[in-house]
Order: structure tokens, then C-alpha cells, then sequence
């Protein structure tokens, strides 16, 4: 098999990474439009990511925040965003670095964007792609994720909610 020197794999992950930089960075400026809220999940202790040790003992692995009704002060950065949110009544600020996102989630357009656990850009020797999918947010306002996404293979397509799940290196040539 030859060897990808382009590193089709990184600019995709890095391309769909762009797709909810955009995406916050609209919000950020002008509210969220119509229906459309999210669902992010997030490494708790990823390289950058910044919780209160209050939120870090009671989402010590991953968490899933929802920005809908109540947030404030969403800044979005090349590389991060930052957002204030209450948990249990009580005002954070969090710092979430793009890489350490594993999800985002659309769920009034059924749009969403997964990505492997610890595929950061630090991790450029990484093979897998991200894929396109909606993943399965806690309906908990906000919640840690319970598990991790289910483990899809490469040349599979799985159907959930009218939704296709297609992982893009599908499209490579083995």
C-alpha cells in the first residue's frame, strides 16, 4: 500500500474541526438562529481544557455540554472556544480546545460530526478519519457521556435515525 505523505486523513479531521469552528464562531456573532441547539462532548482532561476542579471530580473523563437557552459570552478562537454556563445553578467558565472535542450534535437538523478519542492534531501519525454522524448525546442538561461511540468499521455503513453513518476513509483506496 503506498504511503500517504498528503495526509488526506489529518486535512479532513482538521476541515470538519473548521465546519463547528464556523458554526460557533455564527453564533458567537449573531445568536443561535431558529431551532438549532448542541450537544458537545469533549475529553475533560485534554491538553488546554479548562473546568473548575468542581466540574473535573464530577466529569473526570469526558462531558457533553448543550448550548441552547442558557449560555453566555461564547468566544470562539482558531484553536478553542470559550463559554459560560450554569451547573446546578452555579455560573463556570469553560475552555475547550477543538481537539478535545469527540462530538458535535445538532439535533433540530439531525446534523452531527464525530471524531476518535484522542485524534487531536498532536496525534499526526493517526490513521483513522473522522466521521460524519450523529452521535448519541445523555439527555441530561449538561451530562457526561456514559460511554464511549460505538466502534463502527471502516467499510460499513449503519443506519440510525434516518441517519447514514459513513466513515470517509470508506472512499479510500485499500
Amino acid at each position: 500500500m503506498a504511503t500517504d505523505h498528503i495526509r488526506y486523513d489529518v486535512l479532513a479531521r482538521e476541515a470538519l474541526r473548521g465546519v463547528l469552528r464556523q458554526v460557533l464562531t455564527d453564533v458567537a456573532q449573531h445568536g443561535l438562529p431558529g431551532e438549532h441547539h448542541f450537544f458537545i462532548t469533549f475529553l475533560s482532561k485534554a491538553d488546554g481544557v479548562k473546568l473548575s476542579p468542581r466540574l473535573l471530580a464530577q466529569y473526570p473523563e469526558e462531558m457533553t455540554v448543550i448550548l441552547q437557552h442558557q449560555f453566555w459570552d461564547l468566544v470562539v478562537t482558531e484553536d478553542r472556544f470559550e463559554v459560560g454556563l450554569s451547573f446546578g445553578g452555579i455560573p463556570e467558565r469553560l475552555v475547550v480546545p477543538f481537539s478535545s472535542i469527540k462530538s458535535f450534535f445538532d439535533p433540530s437538523v439531525q446534523f452531527g460530526l464525530q471524531f476518535e478519542a484522542g485524534d487531536g492534531a498532536a496525534e499526526a501519525a493517526d490513521t483513522d478519519a473522522p466521521e460524519i454522524a450523529p452521535p448519541a448525546p445523555s439527555p441530561a442538561l449538561p451530562a457526561a457521556a456514559d460511554s464511549g461511540p460505538a466502534e463502527i468499521a471502516a467499510d460499513e455503513a449503519v443506519k440510525s435515525e434516518g441517519a447514514e453513518v459513513v466513515r470517509l476513509d470508506r472512499f479510500r483506496k485499500k
